[in-house]
């Protein structure tokens, strides 16, 4: 970058629709392309499920918030979803003449090292992809079961852990960058034991401590791989009270508890907009917004 760069003003950001109004409105308008944006939270939070509905929205036409464009998936830790995406597909139809499923392109990951192997195929796919809806969207999920069992806890280890993070999203970022991509990749949660904020008494994003299912967690890979993405959406549950019932059958007029699920999404960090949360469900038709 030359000096004289600072002074061009940047062309605008396209992003793709969450599907939702709320969601979106939490993001800023949805996920920003050039870009690479993590979802991180526990397993049954939506993260899949929001990955899916992504792969949907970036089909629609700009005028509605997408993209006109392909997606593709990388997976690592179970088949593709394929009976969940169609049960989305059919919940939000694309209209006449248009199947979705033509439009996404699945392929397995086995480790970190078989990502980076794949990395020169994926920039040759999509800039030979020739078609009216060009790729505009990969997801990765997840980017924690790559270096799962690849890498052990000391310090040499560590060492080539954190370089290979760096080539990682240093060749994502420059892919994104060339291609107008939006790039989404999903992170595992891990306990955290510690009597500070954050992770070693660092703060990362606007939440102090993370909490999930009545537990203190953080994300996995640490704080080497929270530098290497430009955003960062964390995806909480907790049991709550829904409902109380006056029952009085029995004659002890006890009220019976009726408990649910309570999701909420919230930006830890992000360059383009302030922190935020809202609240949300997962239900046959996706995942969407509360408003309160």
């Amino acid at each position: 970058m030359k000096p004289e760069d600072l002074l061009v003003r940047p062309r605008p950001t396209a992003k793709c629709t969450a599907g939702c109004p709320v969601l979106d409105h939490c993001l800023g308008g949805g996920v920003p392309c050039r870009s690479v944006t993590e979802v991180v939270g526990e397993s049954g939070c939506g993260k899949t499920q929001l990955c899916l509905q992504l792969l949907l929205s970036a089909q629609l036409p700009p005028s509605r918030g997408g993209l006109s464009a392909s997606s593709l998936y990388l997976h690592s830790e179970f088949p593709f979803p394929l009976r969940r995406l169609r049960q989305l597909a059919r919940a939000r139809p694309m209209g006449p003449r248009h199947d979705p499923l033509e439009h996404i392109f699945v392929h397995p990951l086995h480790s970190a090292h078989h990502l980076l192997d794949v990395m020169p195929k994926l920039e040759s796919f999509v800039e030979n992809f020739k078609s009216q809806f060009p790729v505009r969207l990969v997801v990765i999920d997840s980017i924690a079961a790559l270096f799962r069992s690849e890498f052990d806890n000391n310090p040499l280890d560590l060492k080539r852990r954190s370089s290979m993070f760096f080539k990682i999203a240093g060749k994502l970022k420059w892919l994104a960058e060339k291609f107008d991509l939006a790039v989404v990749v999903t992170n595992q949660v891990v306990d955290l034991v510690a009597p500070n904020e954050g992770i070693n008494g660092l703060r990362i994003g606007n939440l102090g401590c993370l909490d999930s299912s009545g537990r203190r967690v953080c994300a996995a890979l640490g704080l080497a791989w929270a530098n290497c993405v430009n955003s960062r959406l964390f995806l909480s549950k907790d049991k709550e009270i829904v409902s109380t019932v006056n029952d009085m059958r029995d004659g002890c007029g006890c009220e019976p508890m009726h408990c649910g699920t309570r999701r909420r999404l919230h930006l830890l960090f992000a360059p383009h907009i302030p922190d935020t949360s809202c609240e949300y469900v997962i239900t046959r038709e996706g995942v969407s917004g509360v408003c309160r």
